[in-house]
């Protein structure tokens, strides 16, 4: 009979500890898979740090994984047995241990999840979830309530839509799938990144480039905004930090006449008159068109990139505290993976 082992973390400030975890069983609407590589995210080590997001000890956090389905719940008709996919695990939002990622098998809600290619690696795919979820609910949440840009889904032949916006980290994991949906959607993008970057968010699709170190980037900005034409919808801030971020994205957004800016930590206390914040939350529902129709598909044309890259770090659960580790420390255009299997 098959066993399962997670790395589990038992409470905050713990490093986490690897032992054996009940086998994840599929409801009507999951797959269960066994898991080939998981990415890691910031959140992993705050949590680690804060215990924030927990509702009860010990939990299997997680939330990227790519690997091979094993069960499939009856209500599923996407996806069959030994069928390779990559998904979202929710188990922050859930509470249940079988919902996070990192572990042998791991169950995952059928419509967070896409297959992957034969020519796309676990590794890469494994770079894609949360960072796509995250990307998308800022990018096409409605406008109206303050929830998101609003801006048409993405499609394998956009259509110009006239619209321009900025992403603020452009080279972090949330950036690069931010410029490469809003591509897909038919809009302009003017990325902000660090001067080595460039090259890699105009991989991604952005149109214009500028460099966040300079004193100059406020008026940089708004003038490749106006230079590359366009409404103007608002600015992306895949950072979130008010002196790294904030004290920049909002006198450009104000500059070009106010607009809406997604974030993706908490928010600014203080914003002008003009400008509208939405708090973006990665786990929704408005995404799920887009694993089903989309992920695949533009996986396939190439029209979606498993970017940044993977940096593979180690193999097997123990090495998911050194991940924590890696990413903490700071990574530039690279997204720290561990593979499981």
């Amino acid at each position: 009979m098959t066993s399962n082992q997670a790395a589990w973390l038992d409470g905050k400030e713990q490093k986490l500890r690897v032992a054996s975890a009940d086998m994840p069983k599929a409801e009507a609407d999951d797959i269960v898979i066994k898991v080939f590589a998981t990415a890691i995210n910031p959140v992993d080590w705050k949590i680690q740090d804060s215990g924030y997001f927990v509702q009860t000890w010990p939990m299997i956090i997680g939330e990227d994984a790519a690997g091979e389905v094993v069960e499939v719940g009856s209500s599923v008709q996407r996806f069959k047995k030994g069928d390779r996919v990559t998904g979202h695990n929710i188990s922050l939002a859930s509470g249940q241990a079988a919902d996070g990622a990192f572990q042998l098998y791991s169950r995952i809600k059928a419509a967070k999840a896409a297959h992957l290619p034969s020519n796309v690696s676990y590794a890469s795919g494994s770079v894609l979830p949360l960072a796509l979820d995250t990307a998308a609910v800022g990018l096409y949440s409605p406008l109206e309530g303050d929830k998101g840009m609003g801006l048409p889904m993405p499609s394998l032949s956009p259509k110009p839509s006239g619209k321009t916006i900025v992403v603020w980290g452009g080279s972090s994991s949330v950036g690069a799938l931010v410029i490469q949906l809003a591509v897909a959607s038919g809009v302009k993008v003017v990325a902000v990144a660090s001067s080595q970057n460039f090259d890699f968010c105009k991989k991604c699709g952005a149109s214009e480039v500028y460099d966040y170190k300079k004193d100059s980037i406020v008026d940089d900005v708004v003038n490749g905004v106006k230079s590359v034409g366009g409404d103007f919808v608002g600015v992306y801030d895949a950072i979130s930090l008010q002196d790294q971020s904030y004290d920049k994205v909002l006198p450009i957004c104000e500059k070009l006449g106010g607009g809406v800016v997604p974030v993706v930590l908490g928010g600014p206390e203080k914003k002008p008159a003009n400008v509208k914040t939405a708090q973006v939350f990665g786990i929704n529902e408005l995404t799920h068109s887009i694993w089903e129709n989309y992920v695949t598909s533009a996986l396939e044309a190439g029209k979606l990139q498993c970017l940044p890259e993977p940096m593979i770090v180690g193999k097997g659960l123990g090495s998911v505290q050194a991940g924590f580790d890696a990413n903490k420390k700071g990574v530039s255009a690279k997204k720290v993976v561990i593979e499981l299997n």
